[in-house]
């Protein structure tokens, strides 16, 4: 613990709050609540703690705090903090999920479709459905029971759906807005749960029609029910009232937390969503920091009811939620809530030998790769390639790792501007120059470790650009390959040396793992630029072809091979005069 943080501990106030953990670059890793946060802080340089713990202790260089009056209030600046900054070692909601909706549009001849964007345009909007083939399978019933318009333009004549009964036809025939509007009420009575009435309906209705020997419309009305029992009544864990509900249970073992949701729409259990995370707070908690996160950040539907275990605070729950939040006693709602916890328990049991392979491969392959180094652990990797052809179409890439996992937003890609011919030392000094003065411009994060493709004179280019020209000092290794191109040495130090790797560890196979994924996206690259570069080439030669001309034909045909294939119609379609459509056919078929 350095002199910062121990005088900062012993001046923490005995008060509700926020913390937010910095690593050695001031970035924030961690935010956290407490009840009294001289307490809270001081436990984590304190005593023993488990290996995902000491890993997140290990980089703080320092922290910050907020204090509020309350706990409640601390609840809330957690969250909004979390959202704000993005922490790696909180939990993370990013799925940012949009279930489905069914909607009745408000058009003159109104259609129904499966969305996921509700907008203030007057249409009739069920659901959610946390299960998308559900909201598909009740579009289809609905499609077959009510013929509402399918075309997104009126077309001239009627289409096949009038032919199927699925359809009325507004294109040919005139149709009463009370009957659109009569089966608008009875899909929305459908929806809400009146499913059951509108079966009993349909039967009286096949009944009569069979007393009237109208034996293909009773057989339509049959299917019907059928199409109903399938679609509606297949869920057997049902409630009797119809109310949406999210139901919440979670598991806690060797420090990992495991939250299952229930949800319950028109009183049947219809999904579920499973989040497991490790925890460094108290269990209640980071439980109720999920329950704001998943309805703040994930984008999930808010029910009319949302039920959790009684362990947690409810006041505090139903105030952050700003919804009924209730925890049962007995009755079938109790069970719900066990049996959410219990999926839980068996999700975590199950999940414990794939969670400690993948740190396996990953994080713990990245700290062993430190000690190897004697660095510290590269939980960031910044790792370059480059690839040209003779020297022609010179790029280069950048691939990120965090955690010992490809970030892939991150990626960078690089054409080689100042470099002539085949000079991969000029290409990598460029290529870091640009990287690592945009770096210090934006105040973006620097990399633990730079890993660089190539052998002695690639890594001095890129070491002779960070500290004499940037002012830099980041570890710099370099990949070198064998005569099959595959991973043989991790080269690193001054001077350089092989870093003593075994072959079969995982910190050799992540990076092998590096090596491929930048030679990948490089080579890539590559192929994009010299495919778009051959047309090009080819079209400068011709009169009356410019740049502007050269992008309309690559946007109409979308590739050179299509162009290649057009005939003399077709790139005149594509807005060339017809002279100089000619000029280009005939310049290609050479």
């Amino acid at each position: 613990m350095n002199d910062l943080l121990k005088n900062k501990l012993a001046v923490l106030p005995d008060q509700p709050g926020c913390y937010l953990m910095k690593d050695r670059q001031g970035t924030i890793i961690y935010v956290g609540k407490a009840k009294v946060l001289k307490n809270r802080v001081r436990s984590y340089f304190t005593g023993s703690h488990d290996g995902k713990t000491q890993r997140l202790v290990s980089e703080i260089e320092d922290f910050e705090y907020i204090v509020t009056s309350s706990n409640m209030e601390a609840l809330v600046l957690e969250l909004n903090l979390i959202k704000k900054h993005d922490p790696k070692y909180n939990v993370m909601l990013k799925d940012d999920k949009h279930y489905p909706f069914i909607k009745v549009t408000a058009e003159r001849h109104p259609r129904l479709l499966i969305t996921r964007k509700v907008k203030r345009d007057k249409g009739k909007y069920f659901g959610p459905y946390p299960n998308a083939q559900a909201a598909n399978e009740t579009k289809k019933l609905l499609d077959r029971m009510y013929p509402l318009r399918k075309c997104r333009t009126m077309p001239d004549k009627v289409c096949l759906y009038y032919h199927m009964g699925q359809c009325l036809a507004p294109c040919e025939f005139k149709v009463e807005q009370s009957t659109y509007r009569q089966m608008t009420e009875d899909i929305a009575r459908f929806l809400n749960g009146g499913f059951k009435e509108v079966k009993k309906d349909l039967k009286v209705k096949m009944e009569q029609a069979a007393e009237n020997l109208e034996f293909e419309r009773a057989k339509e009305f049959r299917d019907q029910i059928t199409h109903i029992e399938a679609t509606m009544e297949k869920q057997k864990m049902t409630m009797n009232d119809f109310t949406n509900r999210d139901i919440f249970g979670y598991a806690i073992d060797k420090g990992w937390m495991c939250v299952q949701v229930f949800f319950i729409r028109q009183g049947k259990l219809i999904e579920r969503d499973v989040a497991m995370f490790p925890i460094y707070d108290e269990a209640e908690g980071e439980f109720l920091s999920f329950l704001g996160q998943f309805y703040m950040k994930a984008n999930h539907f808010k029910p009319k009811e949302v039920l959790i275990p009684q362990t947690i605070d409810q006041s505090m729950a139903e105030e952050l939620l700003e919804t009924r939040v209730l925890q049962p006693v007995r009755g079938q709602k109790k069970d719900l809530v066990n049996l959410a916890a219990k999926n839980a328990s068996i999700a975590l049991t199950e999940k414990f030998a794939l969670i400690e392979r993948d740190e396996e491969r990953t994080i713990k392959a990245a700290e062993n790769l430190g000690r190897a180094m004697n660095i510290y652990t590269p939980y960031r990797i910044e790792a370059f390639d480059n690839s040209n052809i003779q020297g022609s179409d010179a790029v280069s890439a950048m691939v990120v790792f965090i955690d010992g996992k490809p970030a892939r937003k991150e990626y960078r890609k690089y054409k080689i501007k100042t470099v002539q011919g085949p000079d991969d030392y000029e290409s990598m000094r460029e290529v870091i120059r640009r990287r690592y003065s945009r770096v210090l411009k934006d105040a973006l994060p620097l990399p633990d470790l730079i890993v660089i493709d190539g052998g002695k004179g690639q890594i001095d280019a890129a070491k002779e650009i960070l500290r004499h020209e940037l002012g830099l000092d980041v570890p710099v290794a370099g990949l070198a390959k064998d005569d099959r191109h595959n991973t043989s040495q991790l080269l690193f130090g001054d001077p350089l040396e092989v870093v003593p790797l075994n072959r079969r560890s995982q910190e050799f196979y992540f990076m092998q793992r590096i090596q491929d994924e930048v030679h990948r996206f490089a080579i890539t690259f590559h192929r994009q630029v010299r495919a778009k570069n051959s047309i090009q080439s080819v079209l400068d030669d011709i009169d009356g072809v410019g740049p502007q001309r050269k992008k309309q034909l690559l946007k109409y045909f979308g590739s050179v091979k299509k162009l290649r294939e057009a005939s003399l119609e077709e790139v005149v379609k594509a807005g060339v005069p017809a002279k100089t459509a000619e000029k280009v056919i005939e310049k290609l078929q050479e």
